[in-house]
């Protein structure tokens, strides 16, 4: 069951890597992990994708410590090892940053990912690293889709490849096209020792919460609509939104001409 598992998820992952052209050859590849399924799963299936392919590219997993209470990477770290990966910790307290600005009542996740974020890319960029791999799945990508729509009123994910806005960090996500369901499933073969967040893990009623929730009710109603809205995704028909940035409706002809 769990070797089934790992082949269609690193299957997927190969695709994905290949169709969006994430990897070549000498990447030095930081693949940040949190301590949880997600990103777990992505280091192991990389490092299986490195064996196995055609070029040469190295992994370095990197772990923030964002100086939680009761942050213990220990027996993580110990996990990783036995499985042949060594674990670099880099520390910045933005756990203290995130719960003194955010104001009562207010999601910690919107500031703690930007310092994170920043945190990670800043590391990168110093250790020379040519990418940075993250753990997104399928389902984080649809919950991006809707939150955006609904709240930002953007049509706009989670791309699969992105650089960054000062163009030094370039960002893979090689599980995008992977449903969560299936990394839950792999996850408890695994029996990975997680490292709870302190943070957003404290928190109820998140809006990315409200949209799993909803995301997970209208799957089971509509099969299949999780790969839909991926699909979706790739299928961007400019003549049929309102965008003028993207069609010219003062010449239609002349639109239709350049597709």
């Amino acid at each position: 069951m769990a070797q089934n598992l790992a082949d269609t998820i690193r299957k997927n992952m190969v695709s994905a890597i290949a169709e969006f052209q994430m990897l070549e050859e000498g990447d030095r590849v930081l693949v940040a992990v949190s301590g949880g399924k997600d990103s777990t799963i992505l280091l192991l299936q990389l490092e299986e994708i490195r064996k196995r392919a055609p070029f040469s590219f190295s992994l370095h997993p990197v772990l923030l410590d964002q100086a939680q209470p009761g942050f213990e990477p220990e027996a993580y770290r110990a996990w990783l090892a036995q499985r042949g990966l060594h674990l670099s910790i880099i520390s910045q307290d933005t756990y203290s940053i995130v719960t003194d600005k955010t104001p009562p009542g207010k999601n910690y996740c919107g500031l703690c990912s930007r310092l994170r974020r920043g945190a990670l890319y800043s590391h990168a960029h110093k250790q020379g690293y040519t990418k940075i791999a993250l753990g997104h799945h399928r389902d984080d990508l649809n919950e991006t889709l809707l939150l955006n729509m609904f709240f930002v009123g953007q049509l706009s994910s989670m791309p699969p490849k992105l650089l960054s806005d000062d163009g030094r960090n370039t960002v893979i996500r090689p599980m995008c096209t992977i449903p969560e369901q299936s990394l839950i499933r792999y996850a408890e073969e695994l029996e990975v020792p997680v490292i709870p967040c302190n943070l957003c893990g404290s928190q109820p009623e998140q809006r990315r919460g409200e949209m799993k929730a909803l995301l997970s009710e209208l799957d089971e109603r509509y099969p299949g609509l999780g790969a839909s809205l991926l699909t979706a995704q790739r299928n961007l028909c400019p003549s049929q939104l309102m965008s003028q940035k993207y069609w010219n409706f003062g010449d239609l002809a002349r639109a239709k001409r350049q597709i």
